[in-house]
């Protein structure tokens, strides 16, 4: 029989021969799309191309006998990280139907792709990437892909060792370093968790490529490309049938947020797919309808004495316009220091100028600074102070906005003289209603174990500094019947039994925990809180935060002594109790913005060790993380995934209503729940507590201060 390669060696020196083109399209014209197993690619394979900073896509497709779904995102321009479960929809997830019934086989992997070379005028784009780079390795894979654009055409060619090179057409030219390069071991494939060093760039490797045509219509494109993999050695001895390595497809856009693809692959099987998209970074806000205009800026008045103005009625505007729920209102000469907390905008510098118009119009020119002092839950994080003349005159267009900004000051919170004009009574008890979702992905139970549920949350303070929260959860629908298998671990069992918890009650007591916040010092912060401190963990614990202002880093510590929650979620305990708590260093750096948290300590399992967590935040407020936990528990011990790792999706609300909120969501994913490397989910975080502090966010949020 003939190698099928053979058939297809017409595409091998078209592809080398467009890699000597120059670039000479523009490249705004050409947006990326995704390949099937996630990613900018082609069909099967991979291309050197990077999306655009900040993008994320969802992909599902279908070729027989795989199902796919990923998600891929964009954190840097030069990095591509993907997330993946594939169903093996031919093959059981284990061989006892007790155990998993009918579902198929699920594999799950994270892909990165690296950037080397910035396309230009006569080089090409070059990408390393690794597919599965810690999973169980059954799709595993290696490659190095170029790309050149040669107008309408975008051609890539590269050479992939693992399964996207599985055909295998020549000896490893690594072999040059070393004997072992011949071979890829097998034998660690299905154990998942641990990078496969001695794996990587191991076997023969084969040729891929091909070529995307974007067509005259804008949203119809074409792709050709020379698959690496014959199929012949698929995992779980799933062999399919190859009738050519040339796969076919087509790929239309149908609308701004949306792809579609089918093809035709391996010669005889059909691919359906979409790709939902959008930019985490980029993507535009819905306008904020609900929320008020602007006061109407009135003739100013003479100098109005402090003492002649309504403050309870300048208060409520305040708040209601501006988000700054007032504390105190006082002065300080010149200057009139209003001190409270933003509820509503996550721009500080967006609620500084609605409440400079607000002061504007109740006081004239009787005071040339405006203050606004931020404490929110009761900590004096930040002092935001504006000259009222310079915000009239941005106005006016007699400056521009740079000249405010070099004019606006964000400082650490002062201690001077005051005099008090106004104290605003504290609004002592709120709640809301809410809806509420809860999830177990990936087990053999069910693909998504999912449950909605309707939350009840109420808050009543003390004092600004005091205050008790909590909140109550009722089922409305769940299919959490089918979560027959209970979890078992060499470990103390503190999440692994997270069936016992989602199954006993159809009502449940969340969380409830009393909390006292303090400010110790000029950057020195502390927090305690006693209570139902998570769904599975209840007790006692604090946290001190060391935060010099406007620095880029901070340290901090936490100490807990907490034991295990009923399975009903009452406020009953079981008999497990552990010390847990960590010393954390966070550095905010100047490479991309990213915030790296270091973590060394004791987990709820009793192991130790440490946590490194990275993200970064988008100017509109999207934050993408990722972490990873190592413990001096052994991989056998922990189990299916050897350490604790994952990545979370940060929304602010506001990328969703039409009215303005500082609130926020989270969305965290991780391959398996595990007890080795587990932390306390912590209601309130001292750093999160404090970021209005934060002078670099400050500045990115600076345009809104007309808004």
């Amino acid at each position: 029989m003939s190698n099928p390669l053979n058939r297809s060696t017409c595409l091998v020196p078209v592809l080398v021969a467009s890699l000597c083109w120059p670039a000479v399209a523009n490249a705004d014209r050409y947006r990326t799309t995704q390949h099937n197993f996630g990613g900018v690619g082609l069909l099967q394979t991979p291309t050197a191309r990077m999306a655009p900073e900040g993008s994320f896509s969802f992909n599902a497709n279908r070729t027989e006998p795989y199902s796919r779904y990923s998600i891929s995102m964009q954190p840097v321009p030069w990095m591509e990280g993907t997330l993946r479960y594939i169903a093996i929809t031919n093959r059981k997830y284990s061989q006892s139907e007790e155990f998993s019934g009918d579902q198929s086989l699920k594999d799950k992997a994270f892909d990165f792709k690296f950037r080397l070379l910035k396309e230009s005028y006569w080089l090409p784009d070059l990408s390393v990437g690794f597919r599965d780079l810690a999973g169980t390795g059954l799709f595993s894979s290696e490659f190095v892909v170029a790309n050149k654009r040669f107008y309408d055409l975008d051609f890539s060619l590269g050479v992939a060792w693992g399964y996207i090179g599985n055909r295998g057409d020549f000896s490893n030219p690594l072999s040059v370093l070393g004997d072992d390069y011949n071979e890829r071991n097998a034998a660690t494939v299905g154990t998942g968790g641990d990078f496969s060093l001695d794996n990587y760039f191991r076997g023969r490797p084969s040729i891929f490529g091909g070529v995307e045509y974007q067509s005259p219509w804008d949203p119809l494109r074409f792709k050709i490309e020379l698959d690496g993999n014959d199929y012949q050695s698929e995992p779980q001895n799933n062999n399919q049938e190859q009738d050519s390595p040339i796969n076919f497809g087509v790929v239309y856009r149908l609308s701004d947020t949306v792809d579609l693809t089918a093809a035709w692959e391996r010669g005889n099987t059909a691919m359906f797919g979409i790709t939902l998209h959008t930019n985490l970074k980029t993507n535009p806000y819905p306008a904020k309808l609900l929320d008020p205009p602007p006061v109407e800026r009135e003739p100013l008045p003479a100098g109005v004495s402090g003492q002649a103005v309504d403050w309870a009625q300048v208060s409520d505007t305040l708040k209601e316009n501006a988000g700054f729920a007032v504390e105190h209102v006082k002065v300080r000469k010149r200057e009139l220091i209003i001190t409270g907390e933003q509820t509503k905008y996550r721009d500080q510098a967006q609620g500084l100028g609605r409440a400079s118009r607000i002061l504007d119009n109740a006081t004239g020119t009787e005071y040339d600074w405006y203050t606004l002092v931020n404490k929110p839950r009761g900590i004096a994080v930040s002092e935001a102070s504006i000259d009222a003349s310079k915000l009239r005159d941005l106005e006016q267009n007699r400056v521009d906005e740079d000249t405010v900004r070099r004019s606006t000051v964000l400082a650490a919170p002062s201690e001077l003289d005051t005099e008090t004009l106004h104290t605003e009574p504290l609004d002592k008890f709120t709640y809301g209603l809410s809806l509420g979702y809860n999830q177990n992905v990936g087990g053999p139970d069910n693909f998504i174990l999912y449950q909605f549920l309707a939350r009840l949350s109420s808050e009543y303070r003390f004092n600004r500094n005091q205050w008790i929260r909590g909140s109550l959860g009722v089922n409305i629908i769940n299919n959490f019947d089918e979560f027959d298998n209970e979890g078992t671990s060499q470990l103390p069992q503190v999440r692994t039994n997270i069936r016992e918890y989602l199954i006993n009650s159809d009502f449940a007591l969340e969380h409830l925990q009393y909390t006292h916040t303090k400010r110790l010092s000029r950057d020195i912060y502390a927090m305690g809180y006693a209570g139902m401190l998570e769904s599975m963990f209840g007790g006692l614990g604090g946290e001190v935060l060391y935060r010099p202002h406007g620095s880029n880093w901070a340290l901090g510590a936490n100490a807990n002594w907490v034991r295990q929650r009923g399975f009903n979620r009452d406020l009953s305990f079981r008999d497990y109790s552990v010390f847990t708590g960590h010393v954390t260093a966070y550095m905010q750096t100047d490479f991309y913005d990213v915030l790296a948290k270091v973590s060394a300590g004791q987990y709820l399992a009793g192991d130790k060790g440490g946590t490194l967590e990275l993200s970064r935040s988008f100017d509109n407020g999207m934050t993408v993380g990722a972490w990873a936990t190592r413990t001096n528990v052994s991989a056998e011990e922990f189990g299916e995934g050897s350490f604790d790792k994952g990545i979370y999706f940060t929304i602010p609300f506001d990328a969703f209503f039409a009215r303005s909120s500082t609130s926020t969501g989270t969305l965290a994913w991780s391959p398996l729940t595990r007890d080795g490397g587990a932390r306390l989910s912590r209601f309130y975080q001292l750093y999160d507590l404090t970021s209005a502090s934060d002078t670099n966010r400050f500045n990115a949020g600076f345009n809104s201060l007309t808004r």
